[in-house]
């Protein structure tokens, strides 16, 4: 199994929305790719909740079945749509994937 883990920090404003507007955007379309990337397992999303200044924004929390599921699960067509609108709305991002 291979763990995905992302933290995003989002633009105060970005695509015409507040950055809560955004975070609530990232989430749903994240959540929506359960069931329909093959190989993806588990996935969670969630938003800061103290805002501290070393806090990210938006957290994901994913679990693939292996490593041939997560490289799908990054070119799958789905998740690249998704990549689109969380380039347009995050400053910056941290992400370590790993198995167990």
């Amino acid at each position: 199994m291979v763990k995905h883990i992302v933290f995003w920090t989002l633009a105060e404003t970005a695509l015409g929305r507040t950055a809560e507007e955004n975070a609530a955007e990232m989430k749903a379309r994240l959540e929506a790719l359960v069931g329909v990337v093959p190989g993806l397992l588990r996935l969670e999303v969630g938003t800061d909740l103290l805002r501290t200044d070393a806090s990210a924004d938006i957290a994901l929390y994913a679990e693939l079945e292996d490593r041939d599921a997560l490289a799908a699960y990054q070119a799958h067509p789905a998740h690249v749509a998704v990549g689109e609108l969380v380039r347009a709305v995050t400053t910056s991002r941290a992400v370590v994937d790993y198995e167990v």
